[in-house]
């Protein structure tokens, strides 16, 4: 079973060249995400991290949004490269977006005010492990995906668009699908410098 994790821990890439087609049953991606949002750990197990799926029109609508905010806000000479780049993305089955309960956050602070410098990295620690669990979850089923973090240029469009919590802050995007090239070459640097053991 350990052999299984590793390998998945391994095999999980960014991958950007992705499609439409379902590799699983939807059914299977909430299965994924729902054992994700029960089991990934949180300080003082605080569950502050929330989850939203996006398939269909509602995945093509997060993109063509982003693509109208960068339209507004670069040049002309410089819009085309990141319009590719987004259509790449709403090019997926799908996407999961990551936000954090600031309501949770701020109630532990008050709760326990000796801890309180340390809560917002906590649940920002937490996020990121929900949010690798979910990649590297949909990585072993066969979709590829990347972690994208348009955060401060949508945030407030897709909190009134799809009328979420206005606690909600939103941490990361993730566009999923199935793989139509292999990724870039991972390169690692030295495990000495990275990696210290005291025996």
């Amino acid at each position: 079973m350990s052999e299984n994790f590793l390998k998945a821990v391994a095999e999980r890439r960014s991958h950007y060249a992705i499609g439409n087609v379902a590799v699983t049953s939807t059914k299977r991606i909430i299965e994924i995400l729902e054992q994700a949002v029960l089991h990934s750990p949180s300080a003082y197990n605080s569950q502050s991290t929330r989850v939203v799926l996006l398939l269909g029109e509602h995945h093509d609508k997060l993109w063509d949004l982003l693509i109208e905010i960068m339209r507004e806000r670069l040049t002309p000479e410089r819009f085309p490269r990141t319009e590719a780049k987004l259509n790449g993305f709403k090019a997926g089955f799908g996407t999961v977006l990551f936000f954090e309960d600031m309501d949770v956050v701020q109630g532990l602070i008050e709760k326990f005010p000796t801890y309180k410098d340390n809560f917002l990295s906590w649940s920002i620690q937490a996020a990121g492990i929900m949010e690798y669990v979910v990649w590297t979850a949909l990585e072993a089923e066969g979709y590829g995906a990347s972690l994208q973090h348009y955060n401060e240029l949508i945030g407030e469009a897709v909190a009134k668009e799809w009328d979420l919590p206005s606690s909600w802050r939103i941490n990361a995007q993730m566009p999923f699908g199935n793989i139509t090239a292999p990724p870039t070459e991972k390169t690692f640097l030295p495990l000495d410098g990275r990696l210290t053991i005291f025996r």
